[in-house]
């Protein structure tokens, strides 16, 4: 999941396969807050694989909705792609 919508963390108490979270430091639909409870959740969860990280000095969206101008942007959505083709890579078979 990039930049989750509308995810609660019951939602996240009721994972049993691998997941990955990519969450922004600036997000209104999901916080950080609620982003670190995730994790905390799924840490929890030592037979689930899991990854969550968080980008810094990005927004919500910022995978797929940012300035190709901005350097910053682009990196944190370029790091973003490959921490996602790596999770398909890892798990989806």
């Amino acid at each position: 999941m990039a930049h989750p919508s509308f995810v609660t963390v019951d939602d996240i108490k009721a994972v049993k396969v691998p997941i990955s979270i990519l969450g922004a430091e600036i997000d209104q639909m999901t916080p950080l807050e609620v982003v670190k409870q995730f994790e905390e959740v799924l840490i929890a969860k030592a037979e689930i694989k899991s990854h969550v990280k968080i980008f810094p000095k990005v927004s919500h969206g910022w995978t797929v909705r940012y300035d190709v101008s901005d350097e910053a942007a682009v990196k944190a959505a370029e790091e973003a792609h490959q921490d996602m083709l790596q999770w398909i890579l890892n798990y989806v078979k």
